[in-house]
């Protein structure tokens, strides 16, 4: 099938990663038949829209040019303004059909491509002019034949059709002789009615054809292999190796903060060997015990350590010491279901202290 994608090993979807970097290169899928279509219907409905003032217009410069021709002096100033007027009074009857031709060729792009603002189709590009690839996309490219085939169906349908219609009314045409100028406008515009509703459905289906098979392509030949989306996802989530390592330097950091605040603790509940939980009082910092440090196993051991060589009570606890480790993290202070139990615990310890040690009371 034309546009199919060659490469055997590209079998996966584009990421939105990848289509939203082809969207701001510029790189989206656009039909060349839906533009060419809405632009010749568009433009005979609106100049059947604006024939009666089209109508009006050229029969005002008909009266302009010719009712004063006796009277006409060719200066070249007289033929200078006279070009003038007419190129104006003729803009001013088609800048409307081409204003609406513009703004239907900017809503069809739209609704083709969306928002879309990228100044990157500029870009100067070396590989544009090789010489080589553009020879081979020329005569060997399936797209390339696709396009022509296309091309020629369309032109083939505008000549053919119209062609007939025409031919099956030269019998009306020597009657026109004789006919009012709002006659042949009504002949013609009919015969133009018949030559679009004959020539629409084939132009329609061409032009269907032509969007399904442009997105079509396009999708095909976004297509990434699987190393390719491995790639594109771990530079959007980041190497894990990487974010492994600053995980591990991140833990090391709060676990080296931590083990600073252990000497400041007023007791470390243990589970014994598994769970290490250190704790501080002081009214003046908060209305709560805080925990200052907790960790198990081998980081359990440490800040048993720590509070040993600082001469902090250790204190096993184990119902305590789950509770505390499960619930509570660090910094945080102990939840009011715990106030009677850590309570407890200081009051035993303080009691063991001289008072002038004490700094403050639970």
């Amino acid at each position: 099938m034309f546009g199919k994608q060659k490469d055997p090993s590209r079998t996966e979807e584009a990421t939105p990663r990848r289509e939203q970097k082809m969207r701001n290169e510029g790189n989206v899928p656009r039909s060349q038949e839906l533009p060419r279509m809405v632009s010749l219907y568009g433009g005979m409905a609106l100049l059947t829209a604006f024939i009666g003032n089209i109508q009006d217009g050229v029969l005002g410069l008909f009266r302009r040019f010719y009712g004063g021709s006796w009277d006409f002096d060719p200066t070249i100033e007289n033929v200078r303004d006279l070009a003038v007027e007419l190129t104006w009074r003729f803009a001013v009857m088609v800048l409307p059909i081409l204003l609406g031709l513009w703004l239907l060729i900017i809503i069809v792009q739209r609704v083709q491509v969306g928002k879309l603002w990228t100044f990157k189709v500029f870009k100067f590009k070396w590989k544009r002019f090789n010489i080589v690839n553009g020879l081979k996309q020329v005569l060997f490219s399936p797209m390339t034949i696709l396009r022509a085939l296309k091309s020629l169906a369309f032109a083939a349908i505008l000549a053919v059709i119209p062609g007939y219609i025409i031919y099956s009314q030269y019998l009306n045409f020597l009657p026109m002789y004789y006919a009012t100028p709002e006659g042949v406008a009504v002949f013609m515009l009919e015969m133009a009615r018949q030559i679009l509703f004959y020539t629409a459905i084939p132009l329609l289906a061409i032009t269907i054809f032509d969007v399904w098979q442009t997105r079509y392509s396009y999708k095909e030949n976004m297509k990434m292999t699987k190393s390719e989306v491995k790639d594109e996802r771990r530079q959007a989530e980041g190497d894990p190796v990487i974010k492994n390592r600053q995980r591990r330097k991140m833990m090391q950091v709060v676990q080296q903060r931590m083990m600073q605040n252990v000497p400041r603790a007023d007791v470390v509940v243990t589970n014994p060997t598994h769970l290490a939980v250190a704790l501080r009082y002081n009214a003046a910092e908060a209305p709560a015990p805080i925990v200052l440090a907790k960790g198990a196993d081998l980081l359990a051991e440490r800040i048993k350590e720590v509070a040993r060589e600082n001469h902090v009570p250790i204190r096993e606890n184990v119902p305590l010491a789950r509770a505390l480790y499960k619930s509570v993290e660090i910094g945080e202070m102990i939840p009011e279901e715990l106030y009677k139990a850590v309570a407890t615990l200081l009051a035993s310890i303080w009691k063991l202290k001289p008072r002038n040690q004490q700094s403050s009371q639970y």
